[in-house]
């Protein structure tokens, strides 16, 4: 669950930065067609999406293990295992959305 977190949190960061950098540019109307920027850019959502991906999987699996394997869920009621497991399904949810923008990225790249 901390991988999925920490996951989650560097996806924040890194979209949080993006954001401001494209703030950045259209206050001061730059462009950022730059090549090498651009491929840092890629590189950059396409590692974001592994991470995310990879924290959603096995967050997945721990969730399947507490619920239907082990039986934890139905053995200590106190434990939120419907919370975890929302928060997988949003974390798949937001593994589709970061593999689409990573997708336009490498897409973008080919244009440059």
């Amino acid at each position: 669950m901390y991988y999925l977190v920490a996951s989650m949190g560097l996806q924040a960061l890194w979209s949080l930065g993006l954001g401001c950098l494209d703030t950045y540019a259209l206050r001061m109307k730059r462009d950022l067609h730059n090549p090498i920027l651009v491929s840092l850019f890629v590189v950059g959502d396409w590692v974001t999406a592994t991470l995310s991906l990879a924290a959603a999987c096995s967050s997945g699996g721990v969730s399947v293990l507490f619920s239907k394997d082990v039986g934890f869920c139905s053995a200590y009621p106190l434990l939120s295992c419907k919370k975890f497991e929302i928060s997988v399904v949003l974390a798949f949810a937001t593994w589709l959305f970061i593999a689409m923008s990573s997708l336009v990225m490498f897409w973008l790249l080919a244009s440059v």
